[in-house]
């Protein structure tokens, strides 16, 4: 994590593989530490790569009573 723009290469590259470990199953907070960029970045390179981002929470979709 550099505070600087991610551009070029770089940037592709970084998209690319946010967006490959996102659709594998990590969480974007795990994906941010993979990367080693911030969490909002890596949300933004997954955002950019067309990756449409999961709900937040339990995978879990019945209740249990």
């Amino acid at each position: 994590m550099t505070g600087r723009p991610i551009t070029g290469e770089t940037r592709y590259r970084a998209r690319r593989r946010a967006a490959q470990l996102y659709m594998e199953g990590c969480t974007i907070t795990s994906v941010a530490r993979q990367i080693g960029y911030s969490y909002g970045t890596a949300r933004t390179l997954i955002l950019e790569a067309g990756v449409r981002l999961r709900r937040s929470g339990s995978r879990q979709t019945r209740r249990i009573r």
